[in-house]
């Protein structure tokens, strides 16, 4: 009986080499085989620096491994779906990061082509398996804040380098694919449903002619979500949930660090302090438990923990937001 996952990595991108592949090496149950890279030098001077046994010169020939079982698509936004179809098509499983693809169309046919490979695939939201979201919905499900009525987010970080990936239209670029993707699908998570219409405001650069800064507003049955993104403000994260009798207040809700506690609070709403609490959550990797409960639900050969129907309707939200910014009124997810 196999007893862990081999897994083989797309590209040597900065998410890759700095948090995945280091969190899914701490697994007793995963294990990275291989990493790949048009530039075989860069490939060798990853795996070499990670401790990876194989590096590869071409995607292609990574595929074409059979002692790899599962891929991990960390590639730029436009190639998320067109290489998980390749994956998929060789036999591997894929963990693919967010956003899953440009548009709900291509979610769409990363469903279909799951449904006809039989594999698993599965967005890489690396927040949902930390135990201080898990913790906030299950505060957000108990009744503790009352009644849900708001849900305030923040997302944001400074880039204006013009060779970054997130400066091309054509690649996806943009904050709102970047990291307005959390704000929805936390929002999402969090209400426990999904928003009936949505609004956006974009501010474009004028030369690269991507969104620099994003705010939305999602109309959900229970209540309203805020959220603003910005790849042009100075780096800061928050999220916050507003009940009737409650506020729950994340400090670092998307970037968890590795290597010390993380921090939620509620309070009463007495703007000095006064019944206020602070839950601390214990040292975690979120990029290890993700990886394990993929790992996990290959070798048990069960449901992967989120399926790609709630990647879909993500990817339907962004594209009602963009639309919405052209039009200026709500748009219907």
């Amino acid at each position: 009986m196999t007893t862990h996952l081999r897994w083989g990595v797309l590209g040597a991108a900065r998410i890759a080499t700095n948090k995945v592949i280091p969190g899914m090496q701490k697994s007793g149950i995963t294990t990275i085989d291989a990493i790949a890279s048009r530039d075989v030098e860069r490939a060798q001077e990853a795996a070499a620096r990670l401790g990876v046994p194989k590096a590869y010169g071409s995607y292609e020939a990574l595929l074409a491994d059979p002692e790899i079982d599962a891929i991990y698509n960390p590639l730029p936004n436009h190639l998320h779906v067109p290489w998980t179809i390749r994956a998929a098509e060789a036999g591997k499983h894929v963990l693919c990061e967010k956003p899953i693809g440009l548009t709900a169309g291509d979610a769409q046919t990363l469903i279909e082509v799951r449904d006809r490979t039989a594999v698993k695939i599965q967005e890489a939201f690396m927040v949902r398996a930390h135990p201080q979201w898990l913790k906030a919905i299950e505060i957000c499900r108990s009744g503790e804040l009352g009644q849900l009525r708001s849900y305030l987010g923040y997302f944001s970080f400074y880039n204006d380098d013009p060779a970054n990936v997130r400066h091309v239209p054509a690649f996806g670029g943009g904050a709102l694919m970047d990291v307005g993707c959390y704000l929805i699908l936390t929002s999402r998570l969090l209400f426990g449903e999904e928003p009936r219409r949505v609004l956006a405001l974009m501010t474009h650069d004028p030369v690269f002619k991507v969104d620099v800064s994003t705010s939305v507003i999602l109309d959900y049955p229970a209540g309203q979500a805020v959220g603003t993104c910005s790849m042009r403000t100075v780096p800061y994260q928050r999220v916050q949930m507003f009940g009737t009798k409650r506020r729950l207040d994340i400090e670092i809700p998307f970037n968890a660090p590795p290597d010390r506690p993380c921090r939620l609070w509620t309070d009463s709403g007495d703007l000095f302090g006064a019944g206020r609490q602070e839950l601390l959550v214990d040292v975690c990797d979120q990029y290890q438990l993700q990886g394990d409960a993929f790992s996990r639900a290959v070798l048990d050969d069960t449901d992967v923990p989120h399926p790609l129907e709630s990647s879909l309707q993500n990817m339907r939200i962004i594209d009602a937001l963009v639309e919405s910014a052209a039009t200026g009124g709500w748009e219907i997810p």
